[in-house]
């Protein structure tokens, strides 16, 4: 068996201390700009497959977490005290697939207006953050996900959001979604049978 080299045995120092994920150049800040930082990743995250813990970077962000398979054994002894409303699941998946994205654009997709406390909630959780202004008139304030929804969701990037043939086939769309797709999808065949006429 051959010994971890100093640089791999840095970095997996660091990362098993850090209180939060890590990028590249956070490790770089640790464990000197000359080291070969992506070598030691590639081979600190071979040596943890399979085992009970593994590396992952999520975002670019790495850290250690405890094997997907296994979060079962855990689940028992963790409370999950964020509970979030409809409001809150639908604003955030918004946010999720839109970003940057405004509250006027958010509460356009809902139909409905959301409470400042709803964006709050989300901001407290640490999965969305102010974004910038968008350059019209008002400057509205947009909003994103985190590096920290990526990580509580089990997402490397965004692209990893399912899609709507992964939400239809998994049974996640509400029937009432469902029926409103089916009839608008009615409606273009028949619209493009009266251009046919």
């Amino acid at each position: 068996m051959t010994l971890p080299d100093e640089t791999m045995r840095a970095v997996e120092a660091v990362l098993f201390a850090a209180d939060q994920p890590l990028t590249l150049a956070d490790l770089r800040a640790y464990v000197g700009a000359e080291a070969d930082v992506p070598a030691a990743l590639e081979a600190l995250a071979e040596h943890y497959a399979g085992r009970g813990i593994e590396l992952v970077e999520r975002g670019g962000r790495w850290h250690f977490q405890t094997a997907a398979d296994l979060a079962n054994f855990l689940r028992r002894d963790r409370e999950d005290s964020r509970k979030l409303s409809r409001a809150g699941i639908e604003t955030l998946a918004i946010i999720a697939y839109h970003e940057p994205v405004t509250r006027a654009e958010i509460e356009s997709i809902r139909g409905v207006q959301i409470s400042k406390g709803t964006l709050d909630v989300l901001m407290e959780a640490g999965w969305i953050r102010p974004a910038g202004r968008r350059e019209v008139p008002g400057r509205p304030l947009t909003f994103a996900t985190t590096g920290e929804f990526l990580t509580h969701f089990g997402l490397a990037s965004r692209r990893d959001l399912p899609g709507i043939d992964d939400l239809r086939a998994a049974g996640l769309l509400d029937p009432v979604d469902l029926a409103f797709e089916a009839a608008h999808s009615g409606e273009e065949v028949m619209e493009s049978a009266h251009e046919d006429d």
